[in-house]
């Protein structure tokens, strides 16, 4: 079992920033990846930016040069700075985890568990 948990959503002016952070939890023996995803009103649910377990970034293109994140393997955590946010940056963030962990059996699986979502809500 895997648990994911974000913070740092919040309400911030057009041009502020954020600091969003995600914990996993869990009897989990490795974690092959990390990312951000959004969801705005009514919109499908896109990819902000992930890292992988070398290192790895990837990023939206309208992230780039304004968003970046980061891993604090010995936590389980990743963190997504959030610069010059936009209005259009508003939604629902879930924290995304790749992770190995046992099964019921024992053996080792792939897990990809979500957070709950943290709001950002970016004000014109």
């Amino acid at each position: 079992q895997v648990q994911v948990v974000e913070s740092g959503g919040g309400l911030v002016q057009d041009g502020g920033s954020l600091r969003l952070s995600c914990a996993a939890s869990g009897s989990i023996f490795r974690i092959k990846a990390m990312g951000w995803y959004r969801q705005a009103p009514g919109k499908q649910r896109e990819l902000v930016a992930t890292i992988t377990s070398d290192g790895t970034t990837e990023y939206a293109d309208s992230a780039k040069g304004r968003f970046a994140i980061s891993r604090d393997n010995a936590k389980n955590m990743v963190d997504l700075q959030m610069n010059s946010l936009k209005p259009e940056d508003t939604g629902v963030y879930y924290c995304n985890v790749m992770a190995q962990a046992p099964a019921p059996t024992g053996w080792l699986r792939e897990y990809v568990a979500w957070g709950q979502g943290t709001q950002v809500t970016v004000s014109s």
